[in-house]
């Protein structure tokens, strides 16, 4: 069973950063896929981006060349850099790992983006 704990949200003016973390409970060498979503008020939860196994990244088109995606294997941690931020990006922000038996979620960490 893999825990997964995110930090870093909070409140930002447009145009301002924020990064998320998110702290596994085991080696997130054994994980296919790690990403992250949001789900904003009223809507869907939605991807925002996605790091491989293989180190490939991919990222939804409404935060491309604003957000980064990384990991830190010493750490066990996934991270989500996320610049230029907007008023649409506000939202609960979840941390999500995919293995080869199961999908994991965080409990989610809020992100408010004043405009």
């Amino acid at each position: 069973q893999v825990q997964l704990v995110e930090s870093g949200g909070g409140l930002v003016q447009a145009g301002g950063s924020l990064r998320l973390s998110c702290a596994a409970s085991e080696s997130i060498f054994s994980f296919n896929i790690m990403g992250w979503y949001r789900q904003p008020p009223g809507k869907q939860r939605e991807w925002v981006a996605i790091i491989t196994s293989g180190g490939s990244t991919n990222y939804a088109d409404s935060v491309k060349g604003r957000f980064t995606i990384s990991r830190d294997h010493a750490k066990n941690t996934v991270s989500l850099q996320m610049n230029s931020l907007k008023p649409e990006d506000t939202g609960v922000y979840y941390c999500n790992v995919v293995t080869t038996l199961r999908n994991y979620w965080g409990q989610g960490t809020q992100v408010t983006v004043s405009s």
